[in-house]
C-alpha cells in the first residue's frame, strides 16, 4: 500500500513548490511582463475583442435589429462577390500590388543598406541616411499632392513642359494603365529608405573579423558582398518576407486613396484593391455585411498564405521557418 501511496504523496507536494516557483519567476521577470503588456492589451483590444463581429459576413444587416439579430443569409454575401467578378479582381490586384512591393521593396532594401556599408566617408554615410529616411515621415495626403500637382491635366507640371515643348498633355488620371507603375515607384520611394535600415542593422552585427579574412585572402568587393554579406542577410531576408506575405491581400489603402482616389471608376482596372472596395461598401453604400465579407476572406487568404509560405521555408531551411 505504501508503494502506491508515495508517490501520490510526493506528487502532491511538489506542487505547491511548482506554482511557488513559477510565481516566483513571474515576479523575477515583472519589468519584462510588464513592458509586454501594451502589445498584449493592443491585440486583446483591436483583434480578439472584435472577432465576434466576424458573423457580420454572414448577415443581411440592418440598423433597428442589430448585428445579432439580424437576418442570417449563410453566405450570400460571398456568393455574390464571386458571381460579379469583383472577388477575383479585387484580390488579383491587391496581390500583385503587395507582391511588387515585397520583392521590389526587398531588393532595393538590400542594395541600398550594402552600399551604405560600403561607403567609407561616415558624414557622407549619415547624410545619404537621413535624406532616404525622410519621405518615410511625408504624409500620405502629401505624396498625393505632390503627385497631383505633377501630374494634373491642367496644372501639372509634367503637362506643362510637355506644352512648352509643343507635346500633347497626358490623361494621367483617365489611364489606368499607368497607375501600377506609378504606386510601385512610389512606394519604393517613400519605404526603400526606411526598410534599409534594417538590413544595414543586420550587416552591422557581421563579424569583423570574418570581413579583414577575406580581405587578407584578396577578396574584392563584389566577393565579399556575394559571398559574405548577403547570406548573413539571407535570415533577415526570409523572417521579413514571411511577415510580409501575412498582409499580401492587405493593400496600402492609404497610398492608393490619396494618389487616385477611392471613387475613380475609370481607374478600377489596376487600381482597385480590397480596402478601396470595403471602403465604398461601407460609405457609399452602407454596405456592412459585403465589406466584413471581403474582409473575412482577406483574412483567411493571409493565414493560409503564411502557413503554407513557412511550411515551404522549413522545407528549404529548418532554422529559419517562424515556427
Amino acid at each position: 500500500m505504501e508503494t502506491i501511496t508515495q508517490p501520490k504523496a510526493a506528487a502532491a507536494k511538489a506542487r505547491p513548490r511548482t506554482k511557488i516557483a513559477g510565481w516566483r519567476k513571474y515576479w523575477k521577470n515583472r519589468t519584462l511582463l510588464l513592458m509586454c503588456l501594451p502589445a498584449v492589451l493592443f491585440f486583446l483590444v483591436f483583434s480578439y475583442l472584435p472577432m465576434p463581429g466576424l458573423y457580420l459576413a454572414f448577415i443581411k444587416y440592418n440598423y433597428t435589429d442589430g448585428i445579432f439579430k439580424s437576418a442570417f443569409v449563410g453566405w450570400d454575401n460571398f456568393r455574390f462577390l464571386v458571381m460579379t467578378g469583383d472577388l477575383w479582381k479585387l484580390t488579383f490586384n491587391t496581390v500583385a500590388y503587395n507582391l511588387a512591393f515585397i520583392i521590389l521593396g526587398n531588393f532595393l532594401q538590400i542594395f541600398v543598406a550594402i552600399l551604405l556599408n560600403e561607403l567609407r566617408k561616415k558624414w557622407f554615410k549619415k547624410v545619404s541616411q537621413t535624406l532616404m529616411f525622410l519621405p518615410f515621415f511625408i504624409s500620405f495626403v502629401i505624396v498625393g499632392l505632390i503627385a497631383y500637382n505633377i501630374l494634373s491635366y491642367d496644372y501639372g507640371l509634367l503637362n506643362g513642359i510637355l506644352k512648352s515643348l509643343g507635346a500633347d498633355p497626358l490623361k494621367t488620371y483617365s489611364n489606368p494603365h499607368v497607375w501600377p507603375f506609378i504606386i510601385v515607384i512610389t512606394y519604393l520611394w517613400q519605404s526603400t529608405g526606411y526598410g534599409s535600415i534594417i538590413y544595414f542593422a543586420a550587416i552591422m552585427g557581421l563579424d569583423s573579423e570574418v570581413v579583414e579574412a577575406s580581405e587578407i585572402d584578396g577578396a574584392n568587393a563584389l566577393q565579399r558582398i556575394r559571398y559574405i554579406v548577403l547570406p548573413w542577410l539571407k535570415p533577415t531576408f526570409i523572417i521579413l518576407l514571411l511577415f510580409s506575405l501575412g498582409g499580401v491581400l492587405r493593400g496600402n489603402f492609404g497610398l492608393i486613396y490619396n494618389l487616385v482616389g477611392a471613387n475613380n471608376t475609370s481607374l478600377y482596372p489596376t487600381t482597385d484593391i480590397i480596402e478601396t472596395y470595403v471602403f465604398r461598401s461601407l460609405m457609399n453604400n452602407f454596405n456592412f455585411s459585403m465589406g466584413s465579407a471581403v474582409s473575412l476572406y482577406q483574412s483567411v487568404f493571409g493565414f493560409f498564405v503564411v502557413v503554407t509560405a513557412n511550411w515551404l521555408v522549413k522545407k528549404a531551411s529548418p532554422d529559419n521557418s517562424l515556427f
